[in-house]
């Protein structure tokens, strides 16, 4: 037996060679390309809008290593080339007011958000949030979040984990796991709760609790919570019904919370504060909130419409009243008229009318016996009489209203009508007809109310708030009110029917406001603007086709419960930290997001860097 025709067999040592070899090689290529500049991804012959608000300027952009290391005319060989020619190459879209707080769990891309350019959301608004979590408390929070924000109940319960959690377990399971950047502050409803159990309903809060909330808040603040937030919104009820712990909270109590950012860099406040024009006492508080904190305040959210131009004036002033006084409080405003999907199965708004809140917190089954009962419909009849007339009243002029899709087969011919037609077909009320439709639907009928504000008047008032130095854009609550609110659309909106369709704002105004200007009121380190060195969550889109896609229904949440869907339109790439998360307006499937902590990510903002003077 002979050796020939056998591979010869190598020697230890002359494998040790090759192998030492391979990673000389490995080693030198790493360096090479260091020395040399191989970019990770060159983008090159785009209009690139930086963020700021100055003129585009064509300019290829490269990035490695997740940032952008050469804006100009670049020579240097990349791994990948991206030929933007024709396309807008912008900072990636800042949404500061959401609640993704639960779909973190079942949703790692945060959708639609990445689809409508979005790279960076905030979430843990309005004093509703998922951490710090107690075995005691989670129950009460889970039936809050679905009452409060829309959340179906099915989907909570099935969807998240509610074991009891720190601040700082809640965001270290979600490093590496989301598609986007997304930041989460503490909230006010949660802390109280926790602290004080059902006597968060209807008590005032001792020293020593609020000592104890204040603990809270602060260990919640040094692991990454990038602000405090509360709510003393006429909407916000919970799972019984009742106003949220925090509308229960007395003025110190507010106070003393929001003076625990203070002690914390790059930190925030917020506040969802009450409905219609402020009354002195809430200019006081967010002003005293934001000196004890030694931060600006922002608030959601302002409604701009010219037939109640005495509601945004009496809110918008509030930010001249902070600023004569040291402090700084900031609205957050839509750019998106203000459509609603209602339904009595859901409750939201409609709760809102007096003598309607008891009733849409019954369980489903007693709530349309309830709606079915004379009584009880006498009752609301007088409730709706006694209504003020304000944006929710507007929004109710039952004739005007809408119905879209219905469920039974006796309601069928009634879908897509408005009731004033039904209700003189029936030979009945508006409201009446309404009930007796939305009671065979097992509550469930598409009510569409008509979105106030859609006048020539109205838009020529909502450009000039635009530009308002007490004014930013957001408020959209992405990942709430899911099956009722589509206004986190706005960015598409913003750039195809303000920007290009009606020549509204330019788009580089656009584009700052929904970029560099909240970055710089929640004080995000190195995104909201393209510069050198910022963090390559870019949103790279064609100007001529931008816009938002139709809406529909999707029935895509855990449980099988359904959400109003709708994407972006002309979005070629959305890079985040240099992955690209969305090609061609579809997700890729990457997932580049960085859990925001404060002071890593963030840095401090002072009512002195953000005034809210006009």
């Amino acid at each position: 037996m002979t050796n020939e025709g056998k591979k010869p067999t190598a020697s230890k040592e002359e494998l040790s060679e090759k192998w030492l070899y391979r990673h000389f090689l490995r080693d030198f290529r790493h360096v090479a390309e260091k020395r040399f500049c191989v970019l990770d991804i060159a983008f090159r012959g785009g209009d690139v809008i930086d963020g700021s608000g100055a003129p585009r300027q064509q300019a290829d952009i490269g990035v490695r290593d997740g940032r952008v290391v050469a804006i100009g005319a670049l020579d240097e060989p990349a791994r990948r080339v991206i030929d933007a020619d024709g396309l807008v190459i912008a900072p990636g879209f800042i949404d500061p007011h959401t609640h993704f707080d639960a779909a973190v769990s079942w949703d790692p891309f945060l959708t639609p958000s990445p689809l409508l350019g979005v790279t960076t959301v905030l979430a843990g608004n309005c004093g509703f949030t998922l951490a710090p979590l107690t075995a005691d408390s989670s129950d009460y929070i889970m039936r809050m979040l679905s009452m409060v924000e829309g959340m179906p109940l099915e989907a909570l319960a099935g969807g998240c984990d509610w074991s009891p959690r720190s601040f700082e377990e809640f965001i270290a399971r979600l490093d590496g796991q989301l598609a986007i950047n997304a930041g989460f502050s503490v909230g006010h409803s949660t802390l109280r709760r926790i602290v004080m159990g059902a006597a968060a309903i209807g008590e005032r809060a001792s020293d020593e609790q609020i000592e104890r909330m204040t603990l809270l808040a602060h260990r919640a603040l040094a692991a990454g919570a990038l602000g405090f937030t509360t709510s003393l919104g006429d909407a916000h009820v919970d799972g019984d019904g009742q106003p949220v712990p925090s509308r229960h909270a007395h003025p110190d109590e507010f106070v003393r919370l929001a003076a625990t950012v203070r002690d914390h860099i790059g930190t925030s406040l917020g506040i969802t504060p009450p409905i219609g024009p402020f009354s002195d006492a809430t200019k006081q508080l967010l002003t005293d909130m934001s000196i004890a904190g030694d931060r600006p305040i922002s608030w959601n959210v302002m409604l701009v419409e010219a037939k109640h131009t005495d509601v945004y004036e009496g809110q918008i002033v509030g930010g001249d009243y902070a600023h004569a006084r040291g402090g700084s409080v900031i609205a957050l405003t839509v750019p998106e008229l203000s459509r609603l999907r209602l339904s009595f199965d859901n409750g939201m708004i409609l709760n809102m009318v007096p003598e309607w809140g008891d009733v849409l917190a019954l369980p489903l089954r007693e709530r349309k016996a309830a709606l079915a009962d004379p009584g009880v419909r006498q009752r609301m009849f007088d409730g709706y009489s006694r209504m003020p007339n304000n944006s929710v009243r507007t929004r109710l002029d039952w004739p005007l209203v809408q119905l879209g899709t219905t469920y039974a087969p006796s309601t069928q011919r009634f879908a897509n009508r408005r009731l004033a037609d039904i209700a003189a077909e029936q030979h009945c009320d508006p409201l009446e007809a309404l009930l007796d439709i939305a009671v065979a639907d097992d509550l469930r009928t598409d009510i569409w109310p008509p979105a106030p504000g859609d006048d020539d008047e109205s838009w020529r008032l909502r450009e000039r708030v635009w530009r308002d130095p007490r004014v930013v854009f957001g408020g959209g609550d992405a990942g709430a009110h899911l099956d009722m609110s589509q206004s986190w659309r706005y960015f598409m909106t913003l750039l195809g029917e303000h920007v290009r369709e009606h020549q509204r704002l330019s788009l580089e105004e656009a584009v700052h406001l929904i970029t560099l200007r909240p970055a710089r009121l929640f004080g995000l380190r190195d995104r909201g603007r393209i510069g050198l060195d910022s963090v390559a969550d870019l949103t790279i889109f064609d100007p001529a086709r931008v816009g938002s896609g139709p809406l529909s229904m999707r029935t895509d949440l855990p449980g099988g419960a359904a959400r109003i869907w709708s994407h972006g339109i002309g979005l070629a790439h959305v890079f985040v930290g240099g992955v690209e998360v969305v090609h061609d307006d579809e997700l890729t499937g990457a997932k580049g997001g960085t859990i925001l902590r404060s002071g890593r990510d963030t840095t401090t903002v002072t009512p002195r860097d953000f005034p809210s003077g006009s």
